[in-house]
């Protein structure tokens, strides 16, 4: 495919189109909130993108198309998603998620079906493949195994999520990347499904895609160089731990480490553990502390009643919050980041 035309086997909607002006015509007035990104696509050779602050400040960069194509290019190969895969969009084209998938159908040739981003996907069909958040796969759970194979990416996938998950008959997996390598270098299996993978593809850790080489820098922040999908070393704030060459654990963000009384707690890992037997949605965080420096606290969006944390398996000592606020409703953004609820605090 040239990389300003599509695949002559693309279609949206269930419609096929013969040239560029007709697909955009088309989208102009059925599918209205993609046009912008398919207008400025077709007409540039850099897409001008939104970072979320995965490695600093969120900022605005300039994507090549070139690497664009050749992220969608990586997927299909990894996953085994040739022309004529049918797939559901029903992520926001204006954030990187919900571009990439529509330049993987205009690149390999897929069948795709765009219907309105929200929280509870409508899904009216079967499909080999689509994207989506935790907070959609949670609320969709009764019509997702109409999908053969879901990445979910946005944030971590909780414990109880993850075991809904092992009892439907869809792969399932857990996506690592960021706007600056175009979506993700890396992914994690999250059900007990064979075979959907051109290789291996651990459940406990991430693993990278080809083309990928990773090592960490001296705050033990993983370090990304991808030269398919960026011209220049990624260096991130997430703290993780190499288990090989080309796996990974991820631990946490390193401008989230919680300092107290000199032990390095991560909250993102002590979440993983009080998902177990926490329900309603909650974080960790550290407050100033005159003796500890920092107090490990944790915030519970509505009542009391479920949270026991004698319940929780392998929580140490230092990760067991020292104090427990309950608060009637966390505050959200558009893309359901998990990290919006600490703006209570």
């Amino acid at each position: 495919m040239n990389k300003n035309n599509f695949h002559k086997n693309f279609k949206l909607n269930g419609k096929s189109f013969t040239s560029i002006n007709e697909l955009l015509s088309f989208v102009r007035i059925n599918a209205s909130a993609s046009y912008s990104f398919l207008f400025n696509w077709f007409s540039s050779d850099e897409i001008q993108v939104q970072t979320s602050g995965s490695t600093g400040k969120p900022k605005v960069i300039q994507l090549k198309k070139e690497f664009m194509i050749n992220s969608a290019l990586a997927t299909g190969n990894f996953f085994h998603l040739p022309e004529n895969t049918t797939a559901l969009l029903c992520l926001s084209p204006d954030y990187i998620a919900g571009k990439m998938m529509l330049v993987r159908a205009l690149t390999l040739g897929w069948q795709l079906d765009l219907v309105a981003p929200t929280s509870k996907v409508k899904i009216n069909k079967e499909y080999d493949f689509s994207a989506m958040v935790s907070i959609q796969v949670e609320n969709s759970i009764a019509e997702i195994n109409k999908i053969k194979k879901l990445i979910i990416g946005g944030g971590v996938v909780s414990e109880e999520l993850k075991n809904k998950l092992q009892k439907i008959n869809t792969a399932f997996f857990a996506t690592y990347g960021m706007t600056e390598t175009i979506t993700h270098i890396a992914v994690k299996k999250l059900n007990n499904f064979n075979n959907v993978t051109s290789g291996a593809v651990e459940k406990s850790f991430y693993q990278t895609l080809p083309n990928v080489n990773i090592y960490i820098d001296s705050r033990n922040c993983l370090v990304i160089q991808a030269p398919k999908v960026s011209g220049e070393l990624v260096v991130t704030n997430d703290v993780v731990q190499l288990v090989s060459e080309t796996q990974f654990e991820w631990l946490g963000r390193f401008d989230n480490v919680i300092n107290s009384g000199g032990i390095k707690l991560h909250p993102e890992k002590i979440e993983e553990k009080l998902s177990e037997v926490i329900k309603q949605r909650f974080f960790v965080a550290g407050i100033s502390d005159s003796t500890l420096g920092e107090k490990l606290i944790l915030v519970v969006e509505g009542d009391s009643s479920s949270v026991i944390l004698s319940r929780v398996k392998n929580l140490s000592k230092y990760e067991t919050p020292k104090e427990i606020y309950f608060v009637e409703t966390f505050v959200e953004t558009e893309t359901k980041k998990s990290n919006a609820v600490k703006h209570w605090i």
